[in-house]
């Protein structure tokens, strides 16, 4: 055990200090080295992302390697494409190859089995010969045929003739291109990657009485893909993006997540086919394993609306076939009373704007003025002239209670059934209550008696399955809603 802890660092001291002396790996290719490149960023919010690069490059007439590093270490290479905009008709790709055999020092010792490496020791004694294991210890095979093994202990450098084939400092696309025009080409490159994305996260904050709110939405764009995008020119795409499957690929795990504070940039909003962008109008820079955050929507004094909704039997739906079972969502133990807030995405409501799907957080001032958290939720993705509707917590003042007062067969051809339903306020102002039912028997159903506190009631119809009903609780009171209603399944 203590000679595999102190194995490791060393391989690492190893790799770091002799790689960056390596000669480059041997070709009969003229190599370019792709640098200095402008970034565009095309982000979606299903963790993908597209990437365009503009990069300066030096051809010779004929058969050239092109290299590219610094790419996303989860490109799909399959999404990949080249271009050379000075010569898009006399430049061929011919072949294409996404690099990711990253060197380290074991990959390094392993590429060098049975070939000439040099091994200095900590007494200063140097080793010439065929590398014939690394596993454990280092077996050297020299020129005369006598063999020597060194523990790991011992060793205090390698030296390694040149970089093998096949492994690279950093995640590269290697092309052979065939080119026509000598020269300086100005060439594009484009491709996905993955482990990159964004979502949409909101503050709203409710004014004392929960009349109105002011909302501060944030792009949080989390990048994991292994690259870095310098002064890119960044744009988001909002909406549901149909993606095929493809088969999974080798990538490389994400390290630690930084989070700087950014700046509130002015960021452009417009629709892109049948989805909505948002574009960052100066250039971003997005490091590796880093959150950012940029402010695109701000509303002030957005009117809201407050509601408590009761569904006793939330869960319970009619999925086709006739419930004859009498205690079928007869006692779900249900009192919790949910708040909701509801507001518009209009002109009238000073908040006329795409929302894009994400998580909203609600606060609401205290009376010193301080912001506490009420609730949080989630939305979809939200046109403009629609309606919000966010689920806070759950009323503590306000309970309900559903029972299941009478149920009958009517013989083979259905069942009737009456629930009371009492919600009681320990608040001190009255309030109205949304009774939700879902009717989980049959499909033909109908509502064949309903009061309010002994008063005739008229339900909303919701869908062909759920209706509701608006009851007005006293405070420091309560009400009764009583409803009968009958199935019949043949």
């Amino acid at each position: 055990m203590r000679r595999m802890r102190r194995m490791v660092p060393l391989l690492a001291i190893l790799g770091a200090l002799l790689l960056a002396g390596l000669p480059a790996s041997s070709n009969s290719l003229p190599a370019a080295e792709a640098q200095d490149k402008r970034v565009e960023l095309t982000v979606y919010n299903q963790d993908m992302a597209l990437v365009s690069e503009t990069r300066p490059v030096a051809l010779e007439s004929g058969l050239n390697e092109v290299v590219y590093t610094d790419v996303a270490a989860q490109i799909d290479p399959t999404s990949v494409s080249f271009k050379s905009l000075t010569d898009p008709t006399g430049t061929t790709v011919l072949e294409q190859n996404f690099e990711y055999d990253i060197v380290d020092s074991f990959k390094l010792m392993q590429k060098y089995i049975d070939q000439e490496i040099v091994v200095e020791t900590q007494d200063s004694q140097v080793y010439t010969g065929t590398l014939l294991n690394a596993a454990d210890n280092i077996i050297l095979q020299g020129a005369d045929g006598s063999v020597v093994m060194l523990s790991r202990d011992q060793i205090r450098n390698v030296n390694f003739p040149a970089l093998p084939d096949g492994l690279r400092t950093r995640p590269s696309l290697v092309w052979l291109i065939d080119a026509e025009q000598a020269g300086d080409h100005e060439t594009q490159v484009a491709y996905i990657t993955n482990g990159i994305g964004w979502s949409a996260d909101y503050v709203m904050l409710l004014n004392e009485d929960s009349t109105a709110f002011d909302l501060n939405g944030w792009v949080t764009l989390d990048n994991r893909s292994g690259a870095a995008y310098t002064d890119a020119t960044l744009k988001l795409v909002a909406g549901d993006v149909n993606v095929a499957q493809q088969p999974e690929l080798t990538r490389y795990d994400a390290m630690a997540m930084e989070v700087p504070p950014a700046p509130a940039p002015a960021v452009q909003q417009r629709e892109f086919f049948e989805y909505h962008l948002y574009q960052v109008e100066r250039p971003v820079t997005v490091k590796n394993n880093q959150t950012k955050q940029i402010e695109f929507v701000t509303g002030a004094d957005v009117p809201v609306t407050k509601t408590y909704v009761y569904n006793g039997a939330a869960g319970y739906g009619f999925y086709g076939s006739p419930i004859q079972d009498q205690g079928y969502g007869a006692d779900t133990g249900n009192t919790d009373v949910s708040v909701m807030l509801e507001f518009r995405t209009d002109a009238d409501s000073n908040l006329e704007t795409q929302l894009p799907a994400g998580r909203i957080r609600m606060y609401q001032e205290d009376v010193d003025g301080s912001p506490l958290l009420v609730g949080e939720d989630r939305i979809d993705h939200t046109p403009k002239d629609e309606t919000v509707r966010l689920t806070v917590g759950n009323a503590f003042d306000i309970v309900g209670e559903r029972v299941q007062t009478d149920y009958r067969q009517l013989g083979d051809s259905g069942a009737e059934e009456t629930f009371r339903i009492t919600l009681r306020n320990h608040k001190d102002v009255d309030v109205d209550v949304r009774v939700v039912e879902n009717l989980y028997r049959s499909s033909d159903w109908t509502i064949t008696d309903q009061t309010i506190d002994g008063t005739a009631a008229e339900y909303e119809k919701l869908d062909s399955n759920t209706v509701q009903w608006t009851v007005p609780v006293p405070a420091n009171g309560e009400t009764e809603l009583v409803y009968t209603v009958q199935y019949l399944w043949k």
